[in-house]
């Protein structure tokens, strides 16, 4: 690839300023995976340059995940020591305070074949450890963001007929054509993109929506009520000390909360969807007064089943975003395997916790004031794709009026 070297400098420099937009002064703290090492050394190196206190990096293993969850007892595995989250609060609460980036690089597949219930309950246990620090970044109480870099699993994964480094080349050019890179200019063009959305969230926040009610000719027929003061929003957040920054990298969408009883219909997935290193293929969730009541899916039905059985509030959705089918990683015609791409390919759902952001004034409100606008809460927030190319939605006014949303999987408010 021409000019890789250029362009890995540019993707690196731009999710570190602009994506989490490390301030002088704060330490960053880099989850990554061992293939993510030479993108977590440039942003690194691009913090510093920012004015970071410290950036602290903790690793990942893809084969010594798979290895510790195959082997290992689940009762060690669900024992999630105290220091581990004091690792992340200390930081939160010392002077310059913390931000943190989470790069991607993982092999889809990675836990494929293994027991799902033990996953899910480790995964849960794992969460559950970490609510005080998850909070933070519910809340956007700090700056946070996630982006991603080939390794030679994802890859082949991707592209099985090619060469493995053919393969890793490919997806690089994905991943700098989809997050903008490619141009020479990322921040240029992410400003141009973000004035567009901002748009389009403005558009959805004057409407005053109580619902939206979406239809495929694959089945899907789902209406999502929405929370009481539910805020669309779009790519860009604010911590709470003013500090913009983009959540994720790259990002198509506008979403806000749905009511957890308020959502009733039938929907279909319309892309894999990735939990814990395994795919679940063709499914579907049938809602009634908010709660999932019936699913299915032609693969991993039972992880499906171990994903809505985390707590109450996994059954119920926290999330519904709105995407059209024009979008770049859609345009790809490559499914990612991997949830930050293809949820910016198609419109989605997320069972389980709300954002509170997400409700007027919301990242101000104590759990039970959240739960009486319909927010939901769960411990986990599992982003499902179910847009299709024939993707019709219709929003519902509070004053009663009907307007159309997406016809044919594209915007035509």
């Amino acid at each position: 690839m021409q000019n890789f070297e250029q362009l890995l400098q540019k993707y690196a420099g731009f999710i570190v300023r602009i994506g989490v937009n490390v301030q002088p002064g704060q330490t960053l703290i880099i989850s990554a995976p061992l293939a993510a090492a030479p993108l977590a050394r440039l942003c690194a190196a691009s913090a510093f340059d920012a004015g970071a206190r410290d950036v602290r990096v903790d690793w990942s293993d893809d084969a010594l995940t798979r290895i510790r969850m195959e082997k290992g007892a689940e009762e060690a595995l669900c024992d999630v020591k105290p220091y581990v989250l004091r690792s992340y609060l200390d930081y939160a609460e010392s002077e310059g305070g913390v931000c943190v980036l989470s790069l991607l690089a993982s092999d889809p597949e990675a836990l494929a074949g293994l027991d799902a219930g033990k996953v899910s309950r480790v995964n849960a246990a794992r969460r559950k450890a970490l609510m005080p620090w998850r909070s933070y970044t519910m809340n956007d109480r700090v700056q946070w963001s996630i982006a991603a870099m080939p390794s030679p699993a994802w890859a082949k994964k991707l592209f099985p007929d090619l060469a493995e480094d053919e393969a890793v080349e490919k997806l690089w050019q994905l991943i700098f054509d989809t997050c903008r890179v490619t141009g020479g200019d990322p921040v240029g063009a992410w400003q141009a993109h973000l004035d567009r959305l901002t748009v389009l969230q403005d558009k959805m926040n004057a409407l005053d929506l109580e619902s939206v009610h979406f239809e495929s000719s694959n089945g899907t027929d789902l209406t999502v009520g929405l929370a009481d003061g539910a805020v669309w929003e779009s790519a860009a957040s604010r911590s709470e000390k003013g500090v913009s920054f983009l959540p994720n990298i790259p990002t198509e969408e506008v979403f806000t909360a749905p009511h957890k009883d308020k959502v009733d219909g039938v929907v279909y997935g319309t892309k894999p969807y990735i939990h814990g290193g395994q795919a679940i293929k063709g499914f579907h969730v049938t809602f009634k007064g908010g709660r999932i009541v019936e699913y299915g899916a032609e693969e991993n039905a039972a992880l499906l089943g171990e994903v809505l059985d985390t707590d109450e509030g996994a059954r119920h959705i926290g999330e519904v975003a709105l995407v059209p089918a024009s979008s770049p990683i859609n345009r790809s015609g490559v499914i990612f395997y991997n949830t930050l791409f293809d949820e910016n390919a198609s419109c989605h759902i997320a069972f389980g916790a709300s954002y509170p952001g997400t409700t007027r004034g919301g990242n101000a409100l104590s759990e039970e004031e959240l739960l009486a606008r319909g927010m939901n809460q769960s411990l986990i927030h599992e982003d499902v794709m179910i847009g299709a190319a024939d993707t019709r939605i219709t929003g519902r006014t509070r004053s009663g009026q009907d307007v159309a949303l997406f016809e044919n999987g594209e915007w035509v408010l």
